[in-house]
Parts: structure tokens; sequence; C-alpha cells
């Protein structure tokens, strides 16, 4: 693939919707997609390993569905704190960068212009997931490791209500923009709008429901306790 680089001045083309957005210096990515999505899944499924190993040596006794959220958060911290920060550190290079990183987000830009213009709206919340979400995803793991189950499920709850934010805001800025203001920032293509814009972030509207969920049973169970043993007492 070209790499020359791409002046908004020079009229060289991009692959970006809408068709006249500003990509400054955009060079195409160098390495076939398979093998930066091999990559990528190769260092997440690296970080989650190291994380699982970890968390099962500190505490051999965690039962397999602490496992599967703690291999959770592992995906929200790797991704958070690295892959994010990638963003939020280098927006302004990644279209004329051939880091691993940058040819991601220039394959997700596909699908989603605004992470390759610098667009304050992503760049701004991209900074506090990279500096609030992405350590508390950390805290969690450690919290589960632990046994510290109260603590655990205020970070859990908090983290995910951030995360189910975070979505809403996601679709809900692009939705208001397309229907409102008639700009897409997506490439028609089914995979781009589907695959990656939609299907990409799903994860983060589905699980953190369900952890929401789990956690809410678990403080309800503990202050029935609470209560129970309050009534206990007073009986005697």
């Amino acid at each position: 693939m070209s790499s020359t680089p791409y002046s908004p001045l020079d009229g060289i083309s991009h692959p970006y919707y809408p068709p006249d957005a500003t990509v400054p210096f955009y060079t195409a990515n160098t390495t076939p997609l398979l093998t930066i999505l091999l990559s990528f899944a190769g260092l997440i499924s690296l970080f989650v390993l190291i994380c699982l190993t970890l968390a099962r040596y500190a505490n051999p006794k965690l039962q397999q569905s602490d496992l599967a959220v703690i291999a959770w958060f592992a995906v929200c911290g790797f991704l958070h704190l690295f892959f994010e920060g990638y963003f939020v550190l280098n927006h302004k290079t990644i279209p004329s960068s051939q880091y691993l990183f940058a040819q991601l987000w220039k394959e997700y830009g596909l699908s989603d212009s605004r992470y390759l213009t610098a667009d304050p709206f992503m760049v701004w919340i991209e900074t506090l997931t990279v500096l609030i979400w992405g350590p508390l995803s950390l805290l969690t793991i450690y919290l589960i490791t632990t046994n510290q189950h109260a603590l655990r499920h205020i970070t859990q709850v908090v983290v995910c209500i951030g995360h189910l934010y975070g979505v809403a805001l996601y679709y809900g800025t692009c939705h208001y923009i397309e229907k409102y203001r008639g700009l897409q920032y997506s490439r028609p293509e089914w995979v781009y709008y589907w695959g990656y814009y939609a299907g990409m972030n799903a994860p983060w509207a589905v699980v953190p429901v369900l952890l929401l969920w789990g956690s809410v049973k678990e403080i309800k169970r503990a202050f029935r306790a609470v209560q129970e043993d309050d009534i206990a007492k007073k009986g005697l």
C-alpha cells in the first residue's frame, strides 16, 4: 500500500468519512491487516494471561466466575491504559505513523474518523478513560484477588456505570450528529459500521450490565444479612 503523505492542501485522498475530513499527513498502513489484528490479539492475550496467572498465584482459591471477571477487567485495563493511552498521547501523529497501535487506530478510524482528526470530544473522553477507568479496572482485579468483597463491588459498580455512560455518549453523539447534522463518520461498508463501530463497542454495553446486576445482588445480600443480624441481636 502507498505511504505517500497526505496533506489537505495537496489533494491526495484518504479513505475516511466524511470525504472532506481533514486528516493531516495521512499515510496508508504498510502492514497487512491480518498481521495487525493477530499482533494486537496476542498482546491482549498475553496481558490477560499474566493477570490471571498472578491472581491464581496470589489466591489459588479463586472461583472460575471470579477468574472470568478478572479476565474482563484485564482486557479493559489493557485497552484503556495502553491502546487508548496511546491515542491520547499521539492523536496528532497517528495518521502518519506506522507503529502497531497507530495502524490499529487508522483501521478503526474507518468506522469513526474522529479518531484521525483529533476531535476534541474524543481526545477528552479518552483522556478520562485512561486516567479513571483504566486504573480502576486494575484495582478491581486486585480487590477480587485479595477477597476484599465490599470494596470490590464498589469499584465494580463504579467502573460498570462509567463504561455504560461512555458507550451511551459514544453512540449517542454519533447518532445525533448523523441525524441532525447529516455528518457520517463511518464508511458505508457493512463491516465498518456494524462490525467495527457497533460490534466492537457492544461488549461494553452488555458485560457491564451483567456485572452491575451481580454486584447489586451481592450488596443486597450483604445488607439483608446485616439486617437479620440486627434483628437477632434485638431479639436477645
